[in-house]
């Protein structure tokens, strides 16, 4: 089995952040400051690592495991995004 030290302590490391993402995009309950396109240039990022660990026929390699967790925490800070959106969207609409 292949296994990459580095490749490990590079997604641990980005992927201690996440959960402050999250905590932050949550709390915040806004978009403001919060790119989408950043967050679908890292996921597509992750997907990538994914799918070469998949076609290098590596499934047992603990780093998939990083790499799926990872994605699965910026999937969650772009589902906050866009519920922060729409909370953007009611606080700017029009009182009656």
């Amino acid at each position: 089995m292949h296994f990459s030290l580095y490749e490990a302590l590079m997604l641990i490391c980005f992927g201690a952040a996440w959960p402050f993402s999250i905590v932050k995009s949550w709390r915040a309950r806004t978009s403001k400051g919060k790119s989408v396109f950043f967050l679908f240039v890292i996921f597509v990022g992750y997907a990538a690592g994914i799918m070469n660990k998949i076609t290098l026929g590596q499934h047992g390699d603990p780093v998939l495991g990083l790499y799926i967790l990872n994605i699965l925490m910026v999937g969650i800070d772009a589902a906050l995004f866009f519920r922060n959106r729409r909370l953007d969207a009611l606080v700017q609409a029009p009182r009656r």
